[in-house]
């Protein structure tokens, strides 16, 4: 608006460095219209309250203008320009006046560089449709708030600002070929079968029988506790587990409640999927993870039950059968 000195914080999850989907995500080098009435993301030029382009000067003596300002009118539809997780609310102004709202979206957890395959941005001046969980390209984010009851006469806009305060201009413009704003499967692109869970079993072979019980779904629990409501997926301990599929991270997850060496575990939740692995150690709790990417490593089950088939308990977080999406084939 006027001024936005926005101070980004970090996302350095340095535990997961770049490590992409084994499936590289559907991303665009530019990003999808921002705004309704505003296809080419068009940036707001110079008014009495300032000029919208990035690194113009702020009258108000405070340095630079660190983002550009996307035309866009009061009340417009304001759309996600890729794919990503959203977290906010973005305050700037903390007044409570009328567009003192935002959020920031971010592709992967932690984009190291716009100009990469990674993004991180905040809009601001806008109300979402919610603050949390993931969104895609092109998919409507929220709408435009009334500027002109703060700013009389100023060009309303977005300010758009890359978290590492780079400029995103380069990136804001879609082309003239482009007509209408494109939607795409959220990223990475969730498939009918889910990723190799634990390294050393591409295929996700399911544990048999041993002398402790059998791993395939169903198989009766000599406890006499019912049957078992979810595969074990053979994992040596110690070795690196990796997300099935794309999602949102909750947990720790115990289920011996015992402090033993493997009661622990995550949820992931996806579009279309929910799961929980257990006997597991995640890098995190929470967040997003891309599909394929390191999700942990596989706890010491031999400490627990010495001879039994090390495995990772897979369970579908409604109970049903999730053999099906863990057969990827042995050709793959």
């Amino acid at each position: 608006v006027v001024h936005f000195p926005f101070f980004c914080p970090s996302f350095a999850h340095k535990a997961f460095g770049n490590q992409w989907d084994i499936h590289p995500p559907h991303h665009h080098r530019h990003w999808a219209q921002i705004c309704r009435g505003n296809p080419t993301n068009k940036i707001r030029g110079c008014d009495k309250y300032g000029c919208g382009a990035y690194g113009a000067d702020r009258h108000s003596g405070k340095g630079k203008h660190v983002g550009v300002d996307v035309i866009c009118a009061d009340g417009a539809t304001v759309y996600a320009p890729f794919s990503g997780q959203l977290s906010g609310p973005i305050k700037f102004f903390h007044n409570g006046n009328a567009i003192d709202d935002g959020t920031r979206l971010m592709f992967p957890d932690f984009p190291s560089s716009p100009l990469s395959q990674g993004f991180c941005v905040k809009l601001v001046c806008i109300h979402p449709i919610r603050y949390h969980g993931t969104i895609q390209r092109g998919q409507e984010l929220g709408r435009m708030l009334p500027m002109q009851k703060v700013f009389p006469g100023i060009v309303s806009h977005i300010h758009v600002e890359n978290c590492d305060r780079s400029d995103p201009t380069p990136l804001l413009k879609p082309g003239k070929k482009k007509k209408k704003v494109l939607f795409v499967p959220p990223f990475p692109q969730q498939d009918q079968h889910w990723a190799a869970v634990c390294a050393g079993n591409p295929t996700n072979e399911i544990r048999g029988c041993d002398r402790y019980g059998c791993g395939y779904y169903g198989a009766p629990r000599r406890s006499g506790k019912g049957k078992h409501t979810g595969v074990d997926v053979i994992c040596a301990d110690g070795a690196t587990v990796y997300a099935p599929f794309a999602g949102q991270l909750s947990g720790p997850i115990k289920f011996f409640h015992n402090g033993n060496a493997i009661d622990d575990g995550i949820q992931i939740k996806g579009p279309g999927f929910c799961v929980k692995l257990l006997c597991i150690h995640p890098i995190k709790y929470n967040g997003f993870i891309g599909k394929g990417q390191v999700l942990g490593k596989m706890l010491p089950m031999q400490r627990v039950f010495p001879g039994i088939t090390s495995h990772i308990h897979v369970e579908n977080c409604d109970h049903s059968d999730p053999t099906s999406y863990l057969q990827r084939g042995k050709g793959q």
